[in-house]
């Protein structure tokens, strides 16, 4: 039977409504969540140093997010005297725009996604690779040596573990043998030996584990470092560089910085959840007897894809609290060293085991 919305969504009309409020659901949604992971963020930093954390702005501090929020957005927008004015202003409105844009691929339950395209992984690197561009703008912009040197230890650092994240993801791809997330997803259905991180095919592919979970770690750690959280906040080092990049912003503009930021990790989240823990499916396939509807069985694959992310979130949240930054150089010598070489011989290794294997 068509689903009732099948016929409105093939008109232009539907599909402009129905698309527009996908778009405003998925932002939203990420806007709300982005304030309580910033305060669990604060608050598993604050319990491993064994303090409080915020715990004033309402009821145990749920609260604090958002008086930030209204701080930051009631505060005087300062432009250095000899800033870029438009350069300064557009900057953290690309960053901003480009890591609320990477979300349209994103898939959260069977066909809760924005835009289903065949090439969803290719639409993320470019987009996410476009991200770089608002860091160079803003440290150039600022007319000040700290942001600038800033900005070019984020661009270097970003662009070299975009290198060994591709290499990752092109495993999962050869795997799936397709470039949709929603396909990747479906590929480890069926319980939580199907998943990539224990071999991507049940037990047939059990020996791939001793690549793909070495590789989820190295996307993890890739991830860290693309998005300048600890121990890879280089360009944002209090004893160098004061707060990189960002050091001449305040009020909305650095807001924008922080929620692109703070975007960017969580999105790195869901991909880790996506390639590598089967998104949305749960640890065990639904029993048929259950007999769930379709609109209630979506729903639990929600919960099951949010459950994920946060697990992910939670990893980031403790290294920041707990691993020391590294030296610039080390950071760059574990990416092109280290990482590249390792994540080269495993795209050879899945590919061989993809034309010579079991499954082949």
């Amino acid at each position: 039977m068509t689903p009732y919305w099948a016929n409105i969504y093939a008109t232009p009309g539907g599909w402009f409504v129905l698309t527009l409020g996908g778009v405003l659901a998925v932002t939203v949604g990420i806007l709300i969540s982005l304030a309580f992971l910033l305060l669990a963020d604060r608050k598993i930093w604050a319990g491993v140093q064994m303090r409080k954390g915020p715990n004033m702005v309402g009821p145990f501090g749920l609260m604090q997010s958002f008086a930030d929020f209204l701080k930051f957005v009631l505060k005087e927008i300062v432009i250095p005297a000899g800033a870029d004015r438009v350069v300064f202003i557009i900057a953290p409105l690309l960053t901003f725009v480009l890591a609320f844009g990477s979300w349209a691929v994103i898939p959260f339950a069977p066909g809760w996604v924005v835009s289903n395209i065949n090439v969803g992984v290719l639409y993320l690197l470019a987009v996410s690779s476009l991200g770089v561009y608002g860091v160079i703008m803003g440290g150039w912009a600022s007319n000040s040596k700290y942001p600038f040197l800033g900005a070019l230890r984020s661009a270097a650092q970003m662009v070299s573990y975009e290198v060994s994240i591709g290499l990752v993801i092109l495993t999962v791809i050869l795997l799936a043998g397709s470039m949709n997330l929603s396909t990747i997803v479906e590929h480890q259905a069926g319980g939580f030996w199907n998943w990539n991180m224990f071999g991507g095919g049940g037990w047939k592919n059990l020996p791939l584990i001793l690549v793909l979970f070495p590789m989820m770690i190295v996307f993890f750690v890739s991830a860290l470092a693309e998005t300048n959280r600890p121990p890879f906040d280089l360009s944002e080092a209090e004893s160098e560089l004061v707060a990189g990049f960002q050091v001449e912003y305040s009020s909305t503009p650095y807001l924008l910085f922080m929620i692109g930021e703070y975007a960017n990790i969580v999105l790195m989240c869901a991909m880790l959840s996506i390639l590598f823990m089967g998104g949305w499916n749960g640890l065990f396939p639904q029993p048929s007897w259950l007999h769930i509807p379709t609109w209630g069985s979506e729903i639990f694959s929600f919960i099951f894809m949010a459950m994920k992310m946060v697990f992910w979130f939670f990893m980031f949240a403790m290294v920041k609290a707990i691993v020391p930054r590294y030296r610039y150089d080390q950071l760059m010598r574990l990416g092109w060293k280290v990482f590249l070489p390792t994540s080269l011989v495993a795209v050879v290794l899945v590919s061989a085991w993809r034309v010579f294997g079991p499954g082949a």
